[in-house]
């Protein structure tokens, strides 16, 4: 099997399942309790606190575990509205490319009486700065851009983002689950105040995540129960996958510059070669993106249709985020980059991981081009296209 799919999710690594098998039958204790077995439990969850703030240039405190990126994504968010409310500041920047986790909480608040302004991009999926300058009003109490597009992999200027809501006096958070363990990302330099993170996404164990949220930043609890995480998430914790998440994530950054450069050769080859396939279009910045992230879109053909016989090939990749692949609508980021919607349905995302090999990427690069030839072939749309009965897109 040929796995493309590192967006959705990724393998764990062997150290990071080692690391944690001992928390599950031996050092099985409850971080909250008082015992010898609990206090050990405490240390452990602050040796891993502490070992994840420090990959990002934070401090220990500013962490907090959550279940995943949709779950910091959620708190983040909702605490600024809340505190917008006090304040009575009740205006939220963002972009149209953003992540659902990040769209359906706005699409909540605006029902509750905020008013969000969705960034335009460029047709390389990345946003204009003089556009964020221009939003930002006095009743501004947020603005949450996503540090990597998890969809066509297109990478913010991030630093220039912080810097201007530094000035502007305005929290800045960013969902970084596709950015923690593939980029030097580091908070202060890029002036962020609250940025989400998943273990799943760089080979930890899925379930587990974090919000940071810079000292001074306000942060109210979803979850109501204990007092752990400092009272703003309540449940005990889980330690096992926590302790998982650190392995993970000081590997990932410890391997980052080997890792990026053999994945650069590997998606430029899959960018360069799957390009070459007639009314085919690469979505995205092409050097400006993940070094993992290949998105390319082919005119006349079904995305759903080119995954299953992938699949056939023992294939697996995506059209875009897992988290929407049962919908029949085409990609919110394709469009917003300004995909037709015709040609955004036939979109193919390959993410590749440390674990991929060039083999594997020449294997992937026979095989495409026949799966699209073949759709094709079996395509009303695409026979009127090429009998010049409607024209071109790409």
């Amino acid at each position: 099997m040929i796995y493309l799919d590192n967006a959705g999710t990724t393998k764990m690594d062997a150290n990071v399942k080692n690391a944690m098998l001992k928390y599950f039958d031996e050092e099985y204790g409850n971080a909250s309790s008082l015992h010898a077995l609990g206090q050990r439990a405490k240390e452990e969850l602050e040796r891993a606190r502490a070992d994840i703030a420090k990959c990002i240039n934070a401090q220990p405190n500013e962490i907090y575990f959550t279940s995943g990126g949709s779950e910091s994504d959620n708190q983040a968010i909702m605490s600024l509205a809340r505190m917008g409310k006090i304040n009575n500041k009740k205006h939220i920047i963002s972009t149209k490319i953003e992540h659902h986790a990040v769209l359906h909480t706005l699409q909540k608040l605006e029902d509750e009486g905020f008013e969000v302004t969705y960034l335009d991009v460029q047709p390389n999926g990345i946003i204009k700065l003089q556009d964020l300058k221009k939003a930002i009003r006095k009743d501004t109490i947020l603005v949450a851009i996503m540090y990597a597009n998890n969809e066509i992999g297109t990478i913010q200027p991030v630093d220039q983002i912080g810097k201007i809501c530094k000035q502007s006096g305005v929290t800045f958070f960013t969902d970084a689950v596709q950015a923690v363990g593939h980029l030097k990302v580091d908070v202060q330099k890029s002036k962020i105040d609250m940025l989400s993170m998943s273990a799943h996404k760089f080979h930890g164990p899925k379930g587990v995540g974090a919000l940071y949220v810079r000292r001074g930043t306000p942060i109210f609890s979803l979850i109501e129960g204990g007092g752990q995480e400092n009272n703003r998430r309540a449940g005990t914790e889980n330690l096992a996958g926590i302790v998982g998440m650190a392995v993970a994530l000081k590997k990932a950054v410890s391997e980052m510059d080997k890792t990026n450069a053999k994945l650069v050769l590997m998606r430029d080859k899959l960018i360069n070669e799957l390009t070459k396939i007639p009314h085919s279009i690469l979505n995205g910045d092409k050097k400006n993106r993940l070094s993992n992230n290949v998105n390319i879109c082919f005119e006349g053909i079904e995305g759903e249709s080119l995954l299953l016989l992938l699949s056939d090939h023992d294939i697996c990749a995506s059209s875009g985020s897992a988290c929407t692949s049962g919908s029949l609508d085409p990609s919110h980021v394709l469009l917003a980059i300004g995909r037709p919607h015709e040609v955004a349905h036939g979109s193919l995302r390959l993410t590749l991981s440390k674990y991929n090999t060039m083999a594997e990427i020449n294997k992937v690069i026979k095989i495409v081009p026949k799966i699209v030839d073949y759709l094709r072939k079996m395509s009303p749309v695409w026979d009127e296209l090429e009998k010049g009965g409607r024209k071109h897109v790409i």
